[in-house]
């Protein structure tokens, strides 16, 4: 479903002109000029809405968080979070995750999140899957040596099939529970979890870490989207 279009969409983002990143190439390698405090660096791709970002920036003031946001129309609405929340440690991309080796250079993050993406139902679409080999090998590119891939679903078909790419992209699974809030709420929510999990769907979750490996998984660039929706045709 498209969302609806905010009003006001372009004035919203101005006041909010501190948080964006307008130019993310331009960072690369530089992120931690943004603020120099940081001991980590933490990159969530599709942050949506924004509360599991803002909430998890909030909890970790001495992380420099990085949010990646596709629609403007969602991540409006949590760059007005973290804006309320005076937070001074987040800062927003609005950009793709194929292109993600241009915006940060090898070995620049710490952590990625990756919460309740698109499954992409069927094998035509597959490699659109954010957990496909080809962008956890991508993910690789950025990541340093035992830096972690946090990754979230309610989508059991897409978690089943996502445990089987973590390996072949070279990443050694933990933590993996196909109902992470069985015995209670466990860690920070998103808009999306929550309300799924008010109706008693289970959530799947594990961790990825990568493993170190000589020579490291080729790494075969992936189209923007629009490149992929006219492939899919």
């Amino acid at each position: 479903m498209r969302m609806r279009k905010k009003p006001n969409l372009d004035e919203r983002i101005e006041r909010c002109e501190a948080l964006l990143i307008r130019d993310p190439a331009k960072m690369r390698g530089r992120w931690r000029e943004l603020y120099p405090e940081a001991r980590q660096l933490w990159l969530e791709i599709g942050c949506g809405k924004g509360q599991f970002s803002s909430e998890t920036a909030q909890r970790n003031p001495d992380v420099l968080y990085i949010a990646l946001e596709r629609v403007p129309d969602a991540m409006i609405t949590a760059m007005e979070r973290c804006q309320a929340k005076g937070l001074a440690n987040i800062f927003f991309i609005d950009g793709d995750a194929a292109r993600l080796r241009e915006y940060f250079a090898p070995d620049e993050a710490d952590l990625l999140y990756i919460n309740f993406c698109d499954p992409w139902p069927g094998m035509k679409h597959a490699r659109r899957r954010l957990t496909h080999e080809q962008f956890l090998i991508l993910y690789r590119g950025i990541l340093r040596q035992g830096g972690e891939l946090h990754f979230k679903s309610d989508n059991r078909d897409l978690f089943e099939w996502s445990l089987f790419q973590f390996p072949k992209a070279g990443f050694a699974l933990s933590e993996v529970t196909r109902d992470l809030h069985g015995g209670g709420v466990q860690g920070i929510m998103t808009d999306y979890e929550e309300k799924f999990y008010r109706l008693g769907t289970p959530i799947n979750r594990c961790v990825g870490t990568k493993l170190a490996l000589d020579p490291e998984p080729e790494f075969k660039p992936i189209a923007g989207p629009r490149a992929r929706e006219e492939d899919d045709r």
